[in-house]
């Protein structure tokens, strides 16, 4: 485990990012010098600090602030390539924004006024929220043993353990999944510097290696009641945050894809031995090579393509979240989550299949495609996926308020 400290004074003010064609151009400028040293950072698992604050400071963190409070307000379309542009050039930075999106995304379809005005400002401000969503040890991982009980004096307090906190080592601000004793979940918006808040770097998944996905203890912590909203309202009407989380997921599955095809590519065409019976000169003109290069790079693209698919029909919802534009929004989710699930497994797996023993050297860490998405694709089953679209269009049935639509 790292022993680097971890700064949660607020940064220097972000820049501003007024434009979904500006988002995509700072991620590629961004992305180009985060590749460098991608596979050093996971090979020796060193936090990626200097990263974040650029990552930050660039004001692709708050590109889905709305218009109305200052932000870009940007597509999911642009979101999910945003994402895609920087899990391709590192699959553990691409993951660690994805609950910050989440929680901008809980405060605009469940915040108050003075809420949204209050934590915009903090996003378009550079300040980072991390998560502190999953518990170990529950019946199911939607269920809730952290609780928030009032203080006598208007306030609440928090006490428990989450596990899995990506963002959180990293962050100024702790989204935290709580339940009341009214059975309610709520997301309290804790400062990362609270009393009685710990923050533990004990990931030490073979994935994602430098997310600092690890735990977080509160104990007795206080938090205003102005910064706690209603998490999971089972009497209201459906909305747009499963699918927007979901979205981000798979777009950092396509990243990793990505990432692994264009490394076997290259390995291939400059490294690569062909096989002895295919009787050609270069690993590159091998048949059964070429084939299977074709068979993963339509696969990816189809992927890209329902990323973006998902993203446009998000946006419709989004906009007019009627229950059954957020369904339609849920299944071609899940239906990219899906495809990028497979793609991705499938990159990192056909990398070392076509390129050869030499690529397994662990200089190189190639394998670090693989564990990234074999550490991601677990967040979700994509089996239910399947199910949840197979009874949707079979059935008319909609997606379900909880699981992994």
């Amino acid at each position: 485990m790292s022993d680097t400290p971890i700064s949660t004074l607020a940064p220097q003010r972000a820049a501003i990012i007024a434009s979904d064609a500006q988002a995509l151009d700072v991620a590629r400028a961004l992305a180009a010098d985060f590749a460098l040293e991608a596979a050093q950072r996971d090979r020796e698992r060193r936090l990626p600090l200097p990263e974040l604050e650029r990552y930050s400071q660039s004001g692709l963190w708050g590109i889905t602030v709305p218009r109305e409070y200052g932000g870009a307000g940007v597509s999911r379309v642009t979101l999910a390539e945003v994402t895609a542009i920087i899990s391709a050039a590192d699959g553990s930075l691409g993951q660690i924004p994805q609950n910050h999106y989440y929680a901008l995304e809980v405060l605009r379809v469940n915040g108050s006024a003075d809420q949204k005005r209050r934590f915009y400002a903090r996003a378009l401000a550079g300040e980072r929220f991390g998560n502190a969503l999953a518990e170990v040890g529950t019946r199911t991982a939607a269920e809730r043993r952290t609780r928030l009980s009032p203080d006598g004096e208007g306030g609440w307090r928090i006490n428990g353990s989450k596990f899995y906190c990506t963002g959180a080592l990293y962050a100024q601000w702790i989204p935290t999944a709580t339940v009341g004793d009214d059975a309610i979940q709520r997301l309290a918006f804790v400062r990362r510097d609270s009393p009685g808040v710990e923050v533990i770097d004990d990931w030490s998944g073979f994935g994602q290696r430098v997310t600092g996905s690890g735990t977080v203890l509160f104990k007795d912590v206080a938090v205003p009641a102005e910064n706690v909203m209603v998490l999971v309202d089972p009497t209201a009407p459906p909305n747009t945050i499963k699918p927007l989380a979901q979205i981000i997921h798979a777009a950092i599955d396509l990243g990793i894809g990505q990432a692994a095809l264009a490394d076997a590519l290259e390995f291939v065409r400059n490294r690569s031995r062909p096989w002895i019976d295919a009787g050609v000169e270069r690993a590159a003109d091998d048949p059964l090579t070429l084939s299977e290069f074709g068979r993963l790079s339509i696969r990816l693209d189809a992927a890209r393509a329902l990323v973006a698919r998902a993203g446009r029909i998000l946006d419709v919802a989004t906009a007019d979240p009627q229950p059954h534009l957020v369904a339609a929004a849920a299944i071609a989710v899940a239906e990219a989550r899906a495809l990028t699930t497979e793609s991705a497994l499938a990159a990192g797996t056909k990398l070392f299949e076509l390129a050869g023993t030499q690529a397994t050297l662990d200089h190189l860490n190639l394998d670090r495609h693989w564990r990234n998405a074999r550490t991601h694709t677990l967040h979700d089953p994509v089996r239910w996926k399947r199910h949840a679209v197979g009874n949707y269009y079979l059935n008319d049935a909609v997606p379900g308020r909880v699981g992994t639509t």
